[in-house]
């Protein structure tokens, strides 16, 4: 059963999906057109009725104009150049395990993101090719642990200090082949 913190974290995020989607003048249908997933999905997901994955809850985000940092972003919060620790949005995949830190200050207006992610031992996480992103790139910097990168055909083996750029609209996939939790950060670049 599920507990109160994360039922009350689900339906936030379902407001959120609703509110932004509401606020482009998008119905269901053509959000799942442009994100490439059902509308039952985002239905369920708009009633808290499930928790979406990180690479389900990208596509949304992508289809509605939004990176992962600005969707978690805390829309109460003044805007201030100051990020501090204990205030910056925690966000766990529901798959993967795979923790997620929104870095980046909030309303900045900045086109840059910075993440930090804490993925498990023996994780994996794959985002399809998507036309739209082509304008975003990302640097992902490894701090701790391991991480195999797939992005197209190419595979790159991570160790600790190593950075490596990408283009956020080819097919990629993160993997923890290791037995400890890889750390890294994520810059992201939204391109426009």
């Amino acid at each position: 059963m599920m507990d109160d913190a994360s039922r009350n974290f689900d339906r936030s995020i379902g407001d959120r999906v609703r509110s932004l989607r509401a606020r482009r003048g998008l119905t269901l249908t053509e959000l799942a057109q442009r994100s490439g997933v059902s509308r039952a999905m985002i239905s369920r997901i708009e009633r808290a009725d499930a928790s979406p994955t990180a690479a389900l809850l990208a596509r949304i985000c992508e289809a509605l104009g939004e990176t992962l940092s600005a969707f978690f972003a805390d829309e109460d919060v003044p805007a201030s150049a100051l990020s501090r620790r204990a205030g910056q949005r925690l966000w766990r995949d529901p798959h993967t395990g795979y923790l997620r830190r929104s870095i980046s200050p909030a309303g900045m207006g900045s086109r840059v993101d910075v993440v930090e992610v804490e993925f498990p031992p023996g994780a994996r996480v794959a985002f399809p090719p998507r036309g739209e992103s082509k304008v975003m790139t990302q640097h992902v910097w490894l701090f701790e642990g391991e991480l195999q990168m797939t992005v197209g055909e190419m595979l790159h083996r991570l160790l600790p200090g190593d950075c490596l750029f990408m283009d956020l609209g080819d097919a990629f996939e993160f993997h923890n082949p290791g037995k400890t939790a890889a750390r890294y950060a994520v810059i992201l670049d939204q391109g426009h």
